[in-house]
């Protein structure tokens, strides 16, 4: 009796929960609404498979199975290099004094007709931080390109319908060719702008809807912006490095690194190999520097007279880009050293010229990162093992050619995504900017949220939620 007691009440169990579990599905089917995965929102996490993965077993190809209203199920495959996310900018329309107009364009409107006009930007070590002027081109031609699949970002008339919005301030520009005092100035051209900016933005509704987290600032020049960086911080920066930033303004989780535009020409038709770079460890540029480039003059003492290495002062002054541009092209290593700040345009300079750069400086931060292996094209030296007697060199003269031609080679796949033109190609620095603006996106979008369970709209519901609950005579 006992045993049938037992299966008795199993029985009675087990039928109860199959019951139980049949009443949720259909009371979940009759809302009407289906579960889904919105795979818009998702990073292009795999853009850039580096070699592990190339060379593995894993499939690059990602298996979704997405339950729909009815209850039916189908298999979406995503690949991971198709899951590219075009994001959608909405540009504010500053007036030119803001962004041509600093580059000497004279228009009666406020952006030039690109079709027909586009304004040269300014030469020389202008050129090093000119993201701004090429961002700006590209969302002026996502206007009217014939092929808006292949754009990175699309420019939208509608603030609400924008994934980010970008102000068009070439703060680089404004720096370097306006901070000095005109006659009859009190403050420079560069400090108003940056003043005016901070008011225009402070009145718009954009900022205030989201206290400018989803606003996209450039500041590619690390003095630029130095006024109003401090009341501009929540927005997304887009900087050089970090090396005059206190952490609490700009710092990697929230803001992006672009690469500079190289100065040397790009090495178009390189058959050069191992034995015809006949210069091992190549450095020009400036030697005495301040901060974490005292190591400069502290190295050039160690190498200078090795034979085989070029370490020497220089500047773009007296054919100074051409020497580079030959002694680059003409030697295996090319050592990119912290100055002033962390970064320098000398290592966009060697990926240009495919010499397989030495990067010494602990504090780098490298564009796209999230996405790119730079330890399969870069040799990373810790500083304090770069002062050691000998050791440098020797780590050079140990790297064997079957081991640099393979840096050498993935130099030149990957040279393409350090490259600025308009308008842009597929995967240049331009698109791959907007890319790492994508990524960036879901982080925005849950930071709004957040700030918005107690906007005042819920805390009117919760109000109302409150004084219907309260005693009649409460207070």
């Amino acid at each position: 009796m006992g045993l049938i007691t037992h299966k008795s009440l199993f029985c009675f169990f087990f039928f109860t929960s199959v019951l139980f579990i049949l009443s949720w599905f259909f009371v979940l089917r009759s809302t009407g609404r289906p579960l889904f995965v919105d795979f818009g929102i998702l990073p292009n996490s795999g853009l850039l498979a580096n070699a592990d993965i190339e060379n593995s077993d894993e499939s690059p190809y990602t298996n979704v199975s997405i339950v729909e209203e009815g209850g039916g199920t189908h298999n979406q495959i995503l690949s991971k290099c198709d899951s590219k996310k075009q994001v959608k900018v909405f540009m504010y329309d500053l007036p030119p004094e803001f962004h041509f107009e600093l580059l000497g364009w004279k228009g009666k409107s406020i952006w030039p007709d690109i079709r027909s006009e586009v304004p040269d930007y300014a030469d020389g070590l202008n050129l090093q931080h000119s993201i701004e002027y090429w961002l700006t081109l590209d969302l002026l031609n996502s206007e009217f390109a014939e092929n808006l699949s292949e754009k990175s970002a699309i420019r939208v008339s509608n603030s609400s319908e924008a994934d980010v919005v970008f102000v068009p301030f070439f703060s680089s520009i404004s720096f370097n060719r306006y901070s000095k005092l005109k006659p009859n100035q009190k403050r420079s051209t560069n400090v108003l702008l940056q003043e005016k900016l901070v008011n225009f933005l402070m009145a718009q509704e954009e900022w205030k809807r989201s206290r400018g987290r989803d606003h996209i600032i450039l500041a590619h020049h690390p003095n630029s912006l130095l006024d109003a960086r401090m009341k501009l911080w929540p927005a997304i920066f887009i900087l050089a490095d970090f090396g005059r930033y206190p952490p609490t303004v700009a710092n990697v989780e929230k803001d992006i690194i672009a690469p500079y535009r190289h100065v040397v020409g790009s090495y178009v038709h390189d058959s050069s190999d191992f034995d015809s770079r006949p210069t091992l460890l190549y450095f020009q540029g400036a030697i005495y520097r301040k901060d974490g480039g005292i190591i400069r003059q502290e190295l050039f003492y160690m190498l200078k007279d090795e034979k085989d290495v070029h370490f020497s002062f220089g500047s773009i002054e007296k054919h100074g880009i051409s020497q580079a541009t030959q002694g680059m092209r003409s030697s295996k290593f090319c050592l990119n050293i912290a100055g002033d700040t962390p970064s320098s345009n000398r290592l966009f300079d060697a990926i240009a010229s495919h010499c397989v750069p030495v990067i010494i400086s602990d504090e780098i931060e490298l564009p796209y990162e999230d996405v790119l292996n730079y330890s399969e094209f870069c040799i990373f030296v810790r500083t304090s093992d770069a002062l050691k007697d000998k050791f440098l060199i020797n780590l050079m003269r140990n790297i064997g050619k079957e081991e640099w031609t393979r840096m050498w080679r993935r130099l030149k796949e990957v040279e393409i995504f350090y490259e600025y033109q308009y308008p842009s190609k597929e995967n240049d620095a331009v698109q791959m900017i907007w890319q790492a603006v994508s990524r960036k996106v879901p982080a925005i979008k849950m930071k709004l949220n957040k700030a918005r369970r107690f906007s005042p709209t819920n805390v009117s519901r919760e109000n109302l939620l409150l004084s219907a609950s309260l005693p009649r005579n409460f207070g």
